[in-house]
């Protein structure tokens, strides 16, 4: 997910995590063959948990008995392992539509070993396990796509590369996975942010982003830390939203994704970069990510007369204006009264106005205008990427910050400049990742969006947090999701960050793994 949570694992946790993985199969193998050897029965129903509809542990450790035998070949045993997929999703789907609780999803990421036999099933049944009726399934992430070598138009490299996978179709064999365990499978795919891999050819550095100090947004810093555990999400690079090649490349690529007909396709990194320190804050023209050609062009495309393209050109290029520049524009064109760009309405009597009274006015203007440039392309980049999706008639989401839309003090503007109140897709995903060590601050963030949300927007909190108890500074996800139902009962959807955090053993043990 965006500025993912994902940790590396030290080896001294590392090495428990081995020990316990392998005394966890052990017991679970001996409990569940002397309980299927007792009191097996594919029909019989598991004890209700009302609240999060999760399969005991004795089925669950018979399924995976089931599935070891049947990846075995052993006889019957795939029969077997059948009936009691289907049961559990059965289990699954009366809970829910009993339960306050109606969608309970969880983020992921897949690793090159998930393509042996069987993995997939494991990991689907562990979901299924913990009462989880959706995925969102990282699919377009750091410059990675899920899509199989041998068909793969876009610019991305294919997550799987090694020998013998070319045909592998990561993403189509997950929909149809976790679909037979009653799953629904969303593709979860970054936006701006297309990876660093992007910039190594001139057609992709000119489509990047650039600020009034020509950066790019190639950079190791907040946005790429933590890691993830396979390494890929050190850096980050953003495109400029109004590349003609940027939006071509993401819409082949979602397009791709969208034919696998996943059933539902979310939009994360709709945003800019967010700056360290002081510049977390745009407070200033050049702190835009504004002055790529396309996006230049765009804007100086806004004015409506000679004094408007020229303001506009000086306060790109200085990054401010002066009174002494308003005095030049007239002299230049003395036949418009006053400077006009879209959106602009003049002061009454600006024309007579002393150049004292009118500056900070036009300059003000200015300063909006090119944050509503800023903004704008980013909503325009979105409803681009969403054309594939509404084409195949699927469920669109956007991924975003709760806070990251909003000014601090009388000028500054959060520097990731996410309009998500403008979204316009029929799902938000707000990131609900406060710590406050208490839910009062996920549940604001959360009540922030729904007073912002349009009647028919179906609100779907991201919480971070583990089962049973609280980790690093949230409490479990228990409990956030306990007080968001009490304060906020609209929400009757919500999801988790992430399977690393729920399935620490699986998660480490697939992404150490080397595919031969």
């Amino acid at each position: 997910m965006d500025c993912t949570l994902h940790r590396n694992l030290p080896v001294p946790l590392a090495r428990k995590y081995r020990h316990q993985w392998y005394q966890n199969l052990v017991v679970g193998v001996l409990t569940a063959s002397s309980w299927i050897g007792q009191s097996y029965n594919a029909q019989a129903s598991p004890a209700q948990d009302p609240a999060y509809c999760h399969i005991p542990p004795a089925e669950v450790a018979a399924k995976n008995v089931l599935r070891l035998a049947a990846q075995r070949g052993e006889r019957d045993a795939q029969s077997k392992y059948n009936d009691i997929v289907k049961k559990h999703l059965t289990y699954v789907q009366q809970c829910r539509q009993k339960s306050w609780l109606k969608n309970q999803a969880i983020w992921i990421r897949l690793y090159p070993c998930d393509s042996k036999p069987g993995v997939l099933e494991e990991i689907f049944d562990r979901m299924v396990n913990r009462g989880y009726n959706q995925i969102y399934l990282a699919t377009f992430y750091a410059g990675r796509v899920l899509l199989p070598r041998s068909n793969n138009p876009t610019t991305w490299t294919s997550v799987l590369t090694m020998r013998g996978t070319e045909k592998t179709d990561l993403l189509a064999d997950s929909i149809q996975k976790g679909r037979e365990r009653g799953l629904k499978v969303y593709a979860w795919l970054y936006s701006l942010n297309f990876g660093p891999d992007y910039a190594m050819t001139p057609e992709g550095q000119s489509a990047l982003g650039v600020n009034g100090r020509g950066e790019l947004t190639l950079f190791d810093g907040e946005e790429g830390f933590p890691r993830a555990n396979d390494g890929v999400n050190g850096s980050v690079l953003f495109v400029d939203p109004y590349s003609e090649k940027a939006r071509n490349d993401y819409a082949r690529m979602v397009r791709e994704v969208a034919r696998r007909r996943p059933d539902g396709i979310l939009f994360d990194y709709i945003r800019f970069p967010r700056g360290q320190g002081g510049q977390s804050i745009a407070s200033q023209v050049k702190d835009l990510w504004i002055y790529g050609e396309e996006s230049r062009q765009t804007l100086m495309a806004l004015a409506q007369n000679s004094k408007g393209t020229d303001l506009i050109e000086r306060f790109l290029t200085k990054g401010t204006i002066t009174i002494n520049d308003l005095k030049e524009v007239d002299k230049l064109y003395p036949n418009e009264v006053s400077p006009l760009w879209q959106g602009r309405t003049p002061l009454e009597g600006e024309g007579a106005m002393s150049y004292e009274d009118k500056f900070p006015w036009i300059e003000w203007d200015l300063w909006q205008l090119t944050l509503a440039h800023a903004s704008d392309g980013v909503t325009s980049f979105l409803r681009r990427g969403m054309e594939p999706v509404d084409q195949q008639r699927l469920i669109s989401g956007s991924v975003f910050f709760p806070e990251a839309n909003q000014p601090i003090s009388r000028r500054g503007y959060d520097s990731r400049l996410q309009p998500w109140n403008r979204f316009p897709t029929p799902e938000w995903h707000p990131m609900a990742y406060a710590t406050c060590n208490r839910s009062d601050c996920i549940v604001e963030q959360v009540r922030r969006v729904v007073n912002f949300a349009p009647r028919n927007t179906n609100i779907i909190p991201a919480l971070a947090g583990t089962w049973g108890k609280g980790i690093e500074g949230r409490p479990s996800l228990e409990n956030q999701m306990e007080d968001i139902r009490r304060n906020l009962p609209r929400i009757n959807s919500v999801s988790h960050f992430a399977y690393s955090w729920q399935e620490p053993e699986s998660d480490y043990y697939r992404s150490s793994c080397q595919l031969r």
